[in-house]
């Protein structure tokens, strides 16, 4: 497989190449030169499969001339070794596709753990490499457990201080060993330039091995496609053509797997990109002009993005397509609004957290009473504990996973976001 850098189409890459180094030049993300394109036979074959086997079939697509089928299984069969996506029926025509029963309780279970596994299948044992990310909530999380203890592989994870909520801190930040955390003083997009700059030293780059796991890694994305048509396995397939899917978007990861699962075939009628706040997303696609906002700290944290990383892939992909990008609907949800969503699921029976809130919320707007709506449930409630438990007035029940590091010590650093403290920071730890 192929990949090429939407800065510089003349720089192609195969997957390995492409996970390895995260980013091409001029900090470019990596897009697949050829998508393939499953007829309704196929389709009907890879829904009656097992989530592992149809997951295998679509990644291999991609992947195949680069290792054998039952090697590309056996990693994805350990990669999604847990509870796979559920479908929760809400009202009569809408449900939620619950991705959060993974170890770390977030749909980023799935991309995290895939990438860690196919970077451990090639890596050479006797080479190091630096994971450096950035996380708004949960992808910190998700990467921290995917690469902790491996060996020869250093994790370092920036993270908007006072920006996320105690329990999303408190599942990947008290594991130390190789997984190394840093609270900085700013917002996500400032952890995020800290990224860019890092990957811009080329020095630095080279000494340490750096690699990203934000989803700017498209081993990330390549997974996140699969539970897409989990899903239409388990829709009734009287549903099939008129499937209305809301995504909950802060870098726009999620709904850019989604678009892809739509041109490999998927009969997805139509995606909504629900955002919070902040609304640069919507605003461009209303008024044509891409200008984003300094970011606003909201309840639904891991949104609170400004500068989403993903969407260039989006457009390059309605670019190949010959899609209207127009047609594709973006609203924002105050916090005020996505309050009173959650005060409303809970009156029809469904415990939610405030980014399922706002997909549900955009999504009754947006569909038709034909449709079929679905919106994702990006994480579980109980680690917005705080959150949902005072505007539910009620207790939650804390899984296993978090009840087991709320009394764990934290061993975050603290960091004003400085290129020169961090450059510093990654090259003593090694």
């Amino acid at each position: 497989m192929k990949l090429y850098n939407l800065k510089d189409h003349t720089e192609e890459v195969n997957f390995l190449n492409a996970i390895q180094s995260g980013l091409g030049k001029k900090q470019g993300l990596f897009f697949p030169k050829y998508l393939p394109k499953f007829n309704s036979h196929d389709l009907k074959k890879l829904i009656k499969m097992d989530f592992i086997t149809r997951s295998t079939h679509i990644l291999s697509h991609f992947i195949s001339d680069e290792i054998s089928l039952p090697d590309l299984k056996k990693q994805i069969k350990y990669a999604f070794s847990f509870t796979p996506p559920i479908i929760v029926p809400v009202t009569k025509n809408i449900s939620c596709l619950e991705l959060f029963h993974g170890p770390t309780l977030a749909f980023k279970d799935f991309g995290a753990r895939f990438m860690a596994n196919m970077l451990s299948y090639w890596k050479n044992k006797n080479s190091s490499m630096t994971i450096l990310t950035a996380t708004s909530g949960d992808t910190g999380a998700a990467v921290a457990h995917a690469f902790y203890c491996m060996n020869n592989i250093r994790v370092v994870i920036l993270y908007p201080k006072g920006r996320i909520s105690i329990l999303q801190e408190k599942l990947f930040c008290t594991l130390g060993k190789n997984i190394h955390t840093i609270a900085i003083d700013g917002s996500f997009d400032d952890c995020q330039y800290l990224v860019k700059q890092s990957f811009n030293d080329k020095k630095l780059k080279e000494k340490i091995g750096l690699n990203s796991a934000n989803s700017i890694n498209i081993s990330r994305l390549l997974a996140q496609i699969c539970y897409y048509f989990e899903a239409f396995a388990l829709i009734p397939s009287k549903h099939h053509n008129n499937v209305v899917i809301s995504v909950p978007c802060g870098n726009f990861g999620n709904l850019t797997a989604g678009l892809i699962a739509k041109s490999l075939g998927l009969p997805i009628k139509s995606f909504i990109a629900a955002t919070n706040a902040n609304d640069t997303v919507p605003r461009f696609l209303n008024n044509g002009v891409w200008k984003p906002n300094n970011t606003i700290s909201t309840i639904s944290n891991a949104m609170d993005i400004s500068e989403p990383n993903n969407w260039p892939r989006v457009e390059e992909l309605f670019r190949r397509k010959n899609w209207n990008l127009h047609t594709l609907k973006s609203e924002s949800i105050s916090d005020k609004k996505t309050i009173k969503t959650l005060q409303e699921l809970y009156k029809i029976g469904y415990v939610s957290e405030p980014h399922a809130a706002i997909a549900y919320k955009v999504l009754i707007k947006n569909m038709k009473k034909t449709d079929f709506g679905l919106f994702l449930g990006t994480a579980h409630p109980s680690k917005f504990q705080d959150t949902v438990e005072s505007i539910l007035n009620i207790k939650l029940k804390l899984p296993y996973s978090l009840q087991s590091r709320v009394n764990l010590k934290n061993f975050s650093h603290h960091m004003k976001p400085d290129f020169l403290k961090l450059k510093n920071f990654l090259l003593k730890k090694i």
